[in-house]
């Protein structure tokens, strides 16, 4: 069985999201479970940051318990990495947390993480993305230059597809909404899109899932909108991924 999916607005490893990622922890049904923090997103911002978040990553998960290795990627030189590769295959829980989606999306499009990650979730491992790492598990993502989350006029690439028909929108209530709602409606045609507020998470597998967190998900079908907090369920009606 695909393992659960985490789509996280913001607030990776801080304690605003320990409950969640302590759900997401007892979901691999390890007593220590292998987590492997991959800060990838993050290294556009310099090595004191990716190395940051690596740190942080670390230190939030080993207080929960499990036993966790950052995932040195910087970008798509990395891709290869036979120690990288190792580590996603060896994990119980992935996260990808958040910086800048167009360089994480590139590191990981065709390369041997990006393939492990998605070996990973084929077999079972919860994966988790924040920010940047939630928008690259989906089905789309907008395109972006250098620092901009989003350049007019809008266009998109295929993203991993782990969450196929979808579009993440995250940090969804620090945007005046007009703009968002400009995002949601120049999506792909049929796609779902699934604004995430901050410290919010949208959790499931397959067509099953629930909202997590202080915030609301914003699902977008075509000019259809709709709001779910807190305990609120979504089925995602989305294509099946590539075989």
């Amino acid at each position: 069985m695909e393992g659960m999916i985490a789509l996280v607005g913001s607030g990776e490893f801080t304690p605003a999201m320990e409950a969640l990622d302590r759900a997401l922890l007892a979901a691999t049904g390890r007593d220590r479970p292998r987590v492997a923090v991959l800060p990838t997103a993050s290294w556009p911002d310099g090595e004191e940051t990716f190395r940051g978040w690596a740190v942080q990553g670390e230190a939030h998960f080993a207080s929960l318990g499990a036993e966790v290795e950052p995932v040195l990627v910087r970008g798509a030189e990395d891709a290869n990495d036979p120690s990288a590769i190792a580590a996603i295959g060896e994990a119980d829980l992935v996260y990808l947390s958040g910086g800048k989606p167009g360089h994480l999306l590139d590191a990981l499009v065709d390369g041997g993480v990006g393939a492990a990650l998605r070996a990973a979730h084929a077999r079972g491992a919860v994966i988790a993305g924040c920010s940047a790492g939630a928008m690259v598990l989906a089905g789309f993502q907008i395109r972006s230059v250098g620092r901009a989350f989003v350049r007019f006029p809008i266009g998109w690439r295929d993203a991993l597809g782990i969450v196929p028909g979808t579009v993440v929108i995250p940090h969804y209530d620090a945007f005046p909404e007009p703009l968002s709602a400009a995002m949601a409606l120049a999506a792909p045609a049929d796609s779902l899109v699934l604004g995430i507020d901050e410290e919010t998470a949208l959790v499931g597998r397959d067509a099953e899932w629930q909202v997590h967190g202080r915030g609301r998900v914003t699902v977008w079908r075509g000019r259809h909108r709709e709001r779910l907090r807190a305990g609120e369920s979504l089925r995602l009606a989305v294509p099946a991924g590539p075989a």
